[in-house]
């Protein structure tokens, strides 16, 4: 068995990686070799058969916009986001909305937090297992990092909104498949022609490669100041950063985050 590293940063990016991969459980505090403990003795006489129970229900299925053809459930995304004339419009509207399946395995919707007058607008790739619990996005570890780095340049979840493109959270964190951001993407991009930042910061390679669609990985762009262009004809400014996760397990190139935040801060002060 691997040695556990000493650090305690290491320690901890360790557990951060196991919660951000879905590891929600520990069955006990040491490891055990099960094939080095002693066989049980066969029992001398015949248990009872338990007593048949109630049947469980069958499981719960999905509805018909969930099951149709990702194209066609897009397409449904698309014109149901249109119609939304407020934030809170939208947010109902996906509440309602039955054609993504990630839905009916999460606990919650998390459909944003802070402040959607802020002038900076986040957004992140899906929600995390804390996210999903208390239904707003970034509301775990990396969401306390999140507030730090903002605090770092006089922000706060009160001046800035809080998205992300998935608003539910994927099985186990897992990376939501192309055909789940596609159903998505539409209702992101009208939270962000109704909220009307005046900068994007995109949190993640995901994030900045959906919304900006550039192919290129998040260590080639971060930094770098790309435009956004909404459906009804606004342009953005909008810069990649590192993803809060990415940098619970990298510790290091947290400095890399420092400099995307000046960066934003110079620009917010009108001198980028």
């Amino acid at each position: 068995m691997q040695d556990l590293p000493s650090d305690r940063d290491a320690l901890q990016a360790l557990l951060d990686f196991h919660v951000e991969a879905g590891v929600d459980l520990a069955l006990d505090e040491t490891p055990h070799n099960r094939f080095a403990e002693p066989k049980a003795e066969p029992a001398q006489a015949k248990a009872p058969a338990p007593k048949a129970g109630p049947a469980a229900p069958p499981p719960r299925a999905l509805p018909k916009a969930a099951a149709a053809a990702p194209e066609e459930v897009a397409g449904m995304a698309r014109e149901q986001a249109r119609h939304a004339q407020s934030l809170e419009e939208l947010e109902a509207i996906l509440a309602g909305f039955d054609g993504c399946a990630l839905k009916f395995s999460a606990k919650n919707l998390a459909f944003a937090d802070g402040n959607p007058e802020g002038r900076v607008m986040l957004v992140g790739e899906a929600p995390g297992a804390d996210e999903d619990r208390i239904g707003k996005p970034f509301m775990g570890r990396s969401g306390q990092l999140l507030d730090r780095m903002l605090a770092t340049i006089g922000l706060d979840r009160s001046q800035v909104y809080v998205a992300n493109i998935v608003p539910w959270r994927p099985p186990g964190n897992r990376t939501p498949t192309p055909q789940e951001i596609a159903i998505c993407k539409p209702f992101i991009a009208r939270q962000i022609e109704l909220a009307s930042p005046e900068f994007l910061l995109c949190l993640g390679g995901p994030a900045a490669q959906n919304l900006l669609g550039i192919k290129d990985g998040i260590l080639r762009t971060r930094g770098r100041w790309f435009t956004y262009k909404a459906e009804d004809g606004r342009e953005i400014k909008a810069l990649p950063t590192l993803h809060p996760a990415y940098l619970l397990r990298q510790p290091l190139q947290k400095r890399l985050g420092w400099r995307d935040f000046q960066a934003l801060r110079r620009a917010l002060d009108g001198r980028e």
